[in-house]
């Protein structure tokens, strides 16, 4: 992330000190000494396009009318039949055996915690007036070292 900040901003620099050469102020220059050029030429007329002819179109052919097609009847033929199924044995599971569960250890009780009141700590008090802006003085105090020197 950093570096492409870094790369945007060096390419924005090279263009920057690029368009700031010698040549492009230079160029500037000549543009603003040139004189005003003259009222612009006047615009020239657009030559009116000719209507086209009317293009009449055959008519179109009818669409022929084709014979219908009797198909001979399907063969009736008896669906084949589906092989039987081989019957499976019927599994028997062992019982499961009777013994009980094992009991879980008691969770041991927690002590409870009674925590302390909290102090009546009185909340701040909001002004309610804003102080007054001190203002700022209209005559500004000459500093020494800004000053020109005095004239001989």
């Amino acid at each position: 992330m950093a570096f492409s900040d870094h790369f945007y901003f060096l390419v924005s620099l090279v263009v920057a000190l690029l368009l700031s050469s010698t040549h492009v102020s230079l160029a500037a220059r000549h543009l603003l000494d040139t004189p005003a050029p003259a009222a612009p030429p006047p615009a020239l007329a657009l030559p009116t396009i000719p209507s086209l002819p009317k293009v009449t179109l055959p008519p179109l052919p009818s669409v022929p009318t084709l014979p219908t097609a009797t198909l001979p009847p399907l063969p009736s033929m008896p669906l084949p039949t589906l092989p039987t199924q081989p019957t499976l044995p019927k599994l028997t599971l062992p019982p499961l055996p009777a013994n009980p569960l094992p009991t879980l250890p008691t969770q041991p009780t927690l002590p409870t915690f009674t925590l302390p009141p909290l102090p009546n700590i009185p909340m701040p008090t909001i002004p309610t007036t804003i102080p007054s802006i001190p203002t700022i003085p209209a005559i500004i105090p000459t500093i020494p070292f800004l000053s020109p020197p005095p004239s001989n």
